[in-house]
């Protein structure tokens, strides 16, 4: 039976969440290439940067030079920066920013470890930061953080998740992203709290953000799916970890993510061959094995020459749902 070809949006957030915790510095430049490689492979959408203190995370210290450089390089390319608070956001305006994120955890003790606010303040601070970006004309997300979990509360239930995620589409955010943190959720539960939110925020207004920590990071996101869910965040090579969230491991893989969609009928615009290209730079910058569950198959499927035939039925122009 033929169905319709669904597309879904991938934002790439490995130069940001990706790279934010690594030991090994990365310079401009190879952020940049890295960044350029995944556009080839038909990335549409990455998180490049972070408007963060450089004491606090120094690795994004180079936010400021890196932004401008990256849009002047790939104007097709929508290319996104995490501003904590307003100050964050002027520094993102003053380096040419089209669209920015915030990150509002959803338990208290989360936002205090994280931000050194209460759950209360750190609502406040986003609405403000969220309304100040809509005025000067830009694009806007806003991360859900610990939805699932918190390292230091527990399960997170999902009333909390849903208060705060209303309170950021009420203040202007234009895609509310319900992140799993540290990677505890199950496929069952990602239904579940999905269910809850789509009562009220309409679920092309949503994306799904998670981490691999117990390996159902691609079964979720395969829930995610079911859940109506076509934008997600993932990074090439599995790269991350959050600095502020104990026992966070890295990010669902792009490539793994890719394979599922691909193979169960949605369309990514991505092509493997070359994402793989941008793995093998990525674990040479930060000088360790990096790939996704599937990437000894990827690579194997790709030294036979047998990769690019499997997924000819695809698009490779980076189509957004």
């Amino acid at each position: 039976m033929n169905r319709p070809v669904q597309n879904i949006l991938i934002t790439d957030v490995g130069p940001r969440d990706g790279l934010q915790n690594q030991a090994v510095p990365v310079g401009t430049d190879d952020k940049l290439r890295l960044i350029r490689m995944m556009a080839a492979a038909g990335v549409q959408s990455v998180e490049a940067t972070s408007f963060v203190s450089p004491k606090a995370v120094p690795q994004m210290a180079d936010a400021d030079e890196l932004l401008p450089r990256a849009q002047a390089a790939l104007p097709g390319v929508r290319l996104s920066a995490l501003v904590p608070n307003l100050r964050g956001l002027e520094r993102a305006r003053a380096a040419g920013a089209q669209e920015v994120a915030v990150v509002l955890s959803a338990t208290e003790t989360m936002n205090r470890k994280n931000i050194n606010m209460g759950l209360q303040q750190a609502m406040e601070v986003s609405e403000q930061t969220l309304q100040a970006a809509l005025a000067m004309g830009l694009r806007t997300r806003a991360y859900v953080a610990v939805a699932f979990a918190c390292p230091f509360e527990g399960e997170t239930p999902p009333a909390a998740v849903r208060q705060a995620a209303v309170r950021m589409l009420r203040a202007g955010a234009q895609e509310i992203v319900i992140a799993d943190t540290i990677g505890s959720a199950s496929p069952m539960q990602v239904g579940d709290l999905f269910d809850v939110l789509q009562a009220d925020i309409p679920v092309h207004r949503m994306a799904a953000h998670f981490h691999d920590t117990r390996g159902m990071g691609v079964a979720n996101a395969w829930a995610a799916l079911q859940a109506g869910i076509r934008r997600f965040d993932a990074s090439t090579g599995g790269i991350g970890g959050c600095p502020f969230a104990p026992g966070a491991a890295g990010n669902l893989a792009t490539e793994d993510l890719v394979l599922m969609a691909e193979r169960c009928g949605f369309s990514t615009g991505l092509d493997l061959m070359r994402l793989l290209e941008a793995v093998d730079f990525a674990q040479t910058l930060l000088e360790r094995p990096l790939g996704g569950r599937a990437i000894g198959w990827l690579r194997g499927e790709r030294d036979k020459g047998r990769l690019g035939s499997m997924f000819r039925g695809s698009s490779t122009q980076g189509q957004a749902a």
